[in-house]
This record gives C-alpha cells, structure tokens and sequence, in this order.
C-alpha cells in the first residue's frame, strides 16, 4: 500500500473496534491521525496506542455523533486553526437490534440523525479542504445489510440502505474533484457491537452463548468471524493514493456471507 504520509485523516468513533483499528492502520501508513468520539478519557487512551512514524502528529475531538449541529460546531472550531483533514472515516455504532414492525419513530429518528445526518455534517465540514488539498477519502463503515438484510435489525436495515443510497449520490457529485467517496460493508465482526447482537439472539430465543456463535459462523464461508484489523486494512487501501480510481463501490469484508455479487 502506498504511503499516507502528509495525509490528515478524521476517524469517528476511534476508541474501539473497528474505529480504532482503523486509526491504526492509517497511522502506520504514515498519517496523522485524529480522533473522535465522545469520551475524552478513552480519546486520550486510544490515541496512546497509534504508532507515529515519521512526522506523524495525532489529536483527538471530542464531539457527539447524535448531535450534528453540536458535532458541526466543534470540527468548524477545530478547522478553524488546524490544517485541512484529507481522510474521513465514517464510523457509527448501530441501532439497537429488533424488528423493524416494532421499532418506533424515535428509534428511527435517532438512527437517521446520528448515521447520515452526522455523516453529511462531517463532509460539509471537510471537503472544501479536500478540493483545495486536491486529495480527498471518504470512507463509510457500514454493513453488509446494505445488500441483504440481516434478521433482527431492522433500524438498521433500513438506515444502513440510506446510507449507502447517500454515499453513492456523494461519489458522483465529488468524483470531478478527485475526492472518493466508498463503503466497507464489514461481516460478523469480533467487536462490543457482535457480543451485544450474540446475547440479544441468545436471551431471546433461550440458546447459549456458545451455540448462537457456531450457528453464526456456520452461515459465514471461512467459517469464523473478522477481526476489526481485517476491515481495517480495506480502510486504509481505499485511503491510499492507490485506490484513487475506485469510487461509489460497497465493498463486502464478509468472508463470504453474501449470496450476491
């Protein structure tokens, strides 16, 4: 993979998981790095872990997700005296699990803000500074439901789809700059968001822990779930110079699950 080094990259929800990894991926390509999410102990904590080769220099941003206008404020206050973020990493936490017929509109409301809402936000905010920079990445972590619904999630489901619909209007109307707009629809993967999934399942229909992750792996073609540095990597290659010619895909990290293409 070509390097990231000069590159400034914005990773949302970088305290764990698949946000983390991300972060640091990109950082051992080369670029700075900054955080954010909403807890400042666990930015701090986080940053602590990402290797610095080079001239590298990562900063973390306290904002909230749930709160474009608020997320908005603080990235206009941060660009305002630091130099234009190159990179963004999309990455939100999922809806809670349930079926779609029983969700309420809050429940939708709230999925709708802090996933597209805020991600429009974060591109409003950044890519003036990517045409300028003439360089841009955007990268959203979404889900493989975008392709086939996954069972139990329907806020999700349906939040996820618009999500992607909005990415893909995004790559062509940013592609004449050179800035890509691209999806990573991450599998099972071993993170806080999969054990809550896996006890939900299990809690409500009566089976062990255990049994719920082999019936889980067994719908999955390599037959084990990802580690959040596997999804990680696809991140870093679709920010690297390298991928300059890739916009407006889904790309599946899913061992296989999918039935289609």
């Amino acid at each position: 993979m070509q390097s990231l080094n000069g590159k400034r990259a914005l990773v949302c929800g970088s305290t764990q998981g698949i946000g983390l990894a991300s972060a640091e991926a990109l950082a051992e390509a080369g670029a700075s790095v900054v955080l954010l999410a909403r807890n400042a102990e666990r930015l701090a904590a986080a940053r602590a872990t990402l290797p610095a080769p080079g001239a590298a220099v990562h900063e973390t941003l306290e904002a909230d997700l749930s709160d474009p206008a608020a997320l908005r404020s603080a990235l206009e206050g941060y660009l305002a005296s630091h130099p234009a973020l190159h990179i963004l990493v999309n990455n939100t936490g999922g809806p809670p699990p349930g079926a779609a017929l029983d969700a309420t509109e809050a429940a939708f409301l709230a999925a709708f803000t802090g996933h597209l809402l805020a991600g429009h936000a974060l591109v409003q905010c950044l890519v003036p500074g990517m045409r300028e920079a003439g360089f841009g990445r955007i990268v959203n972590i979404v889900s493989t439901s975008v392709r086939e619904p996954i069972r139990g999630l329907g806020v999700s489901n349906s939040i996820r789809a618009a999500v992607a619909g909005w990415a893909k209007t995004l790559s062509r109307e940013l592609a004449p700059a050179g800035i890509t707009v691209n999806n990573i629809l991450p599998g099972s993967t071993r993170t806080g968001r999969l054990e809550s999934l896996i006890a939900s399942r299990a809690a409500a229909t009566g089976a062990t822990i255990d049994s719920v992750e082999r019936a889980m792996q067994a719908e999955i073609p390599m037959g084990r779930f990802a580690e959040p540095r596997e999804i990680a990597a696809a991140v870093a290659f679709l920010a690297s110079p390298a991928a300059g010619y890739i916009t407006g895909v889904s790309l599946p990290v899913d061992g296989g699950r999918l039935a289609s293409i």
